[in-house]
């Protein structure tokens, strides 16, 4: 039926193209090639059944689909919950000190990002699930000018 070389440049040009142009040429090839089959170009080929459906319904219809990449993907925190960051603040900035030797602009406080953490459950009211993770909450209050100091240890 086709050869290893006509199987390459296939390939070869299918790999070269993105979105719809991609999946017109897949549909166009399986058109030709394998009678409007996305199983066989699936076996014969390698490329993805559900791509290659959707270039054929679009060679049929005349309407192209729009990929929407923006919408993949897990938005930021502050995007999802907009009043975590002053709700951080507002915890924060009671046990936030200037550093003493004025060495640099960050507010040090003696809070683990695990304690603000639970503070926002507790006092401000937030759900477990909904709020990000410790090391997310850590680089939030990093991005917001703070810097948490670990505990010392005391010497007895």
């Amino acid at each position: 039926m086709l050869t290893d070389t006509i199987k390459s440049t296939f390939k070869d040009a299918a790999k070269k193209l993105t979105g719809n142009r991609k999946r017109d040429f897949m549909a166009k090839v399986t058109e030709d090639y394998f009678e409007s089959s996305a199983r066989k170009a699936e076996t014969v080929l390698g490329w993805n059944r559900h791509s290659v459906e959707l270039g054929l319904h679009e060679r049929r219809a005349g309407i192209v689909c729009v990929d929407n990449y923006q919408a993949r993907g897990r938005h930021s925190s502050v995007e999802i919950l907009p009043n975590l960051e002053s709700d951080m603040r507002l915890l924060i900035d009671a046990q936030a000190q200037a550093d003493p030797k004025f060495q640099s602009p960050f507010l040090y406080a003696r809070v683990s990002a695990r304690a603000v953490r639970e503070a926002l459950v507790s006092e401000k009211g937030y759900d477990e699930n909904e709020l990000p993770t410790r090391q997310t909450c850590g680089e939030i209050l990093n991005r917001l000018g703070y810097r948490l100091k670990k505990h010392k240890k005391r010497n007895p």
